[in-house]
């Protein structure tokens, strides 16, 4: 699904609101997801998962072509979880309701 195809499909259940106003909403939960992440901060979504960043060491790799060595440096990279309602449904259980 893309970004586009939600907006199609929020316009499709919500039809009332104006699709420029849905892709508002749309871009809104998405910026304020990414700022979140950007600035160290997890994100929870509960049912469907946890974004949250990971901190990769200095190695060493090889480059494919050459095989040559190559120092990799230090990163920092988006992580993302699935929580238990997602798993269950990807893998066909019945999703359990947390109270």
């Amino acid at each position: 699904m893309t970004r586009s195809d939600l907006v199609a499909r929020i316009s499709e259940i919500y039809p009332y609101m104006h699709i420029s106003h849905v892709e508002k909403v749309v871009s809104i939960v998405m910026d304020s997801i990414m700022d979140t992440i950007k600035d160290g901060r997890r994100v929870e979504l509960r049912g469907f998962g946890s974004f949250s960043i990971r901190k990769r060491e200095k190695s060493e790799g090889r480059n494919p072509r050459t095989g040559e060595k190559v120092i990799v440096e230090e990163k920092k990279v988006p992580f993302f979880k699935a929580g238990r309602q997602l798993k269950d449904m990807v893998n066909g259980r019945e999703v359990s309701e947390r109270k």
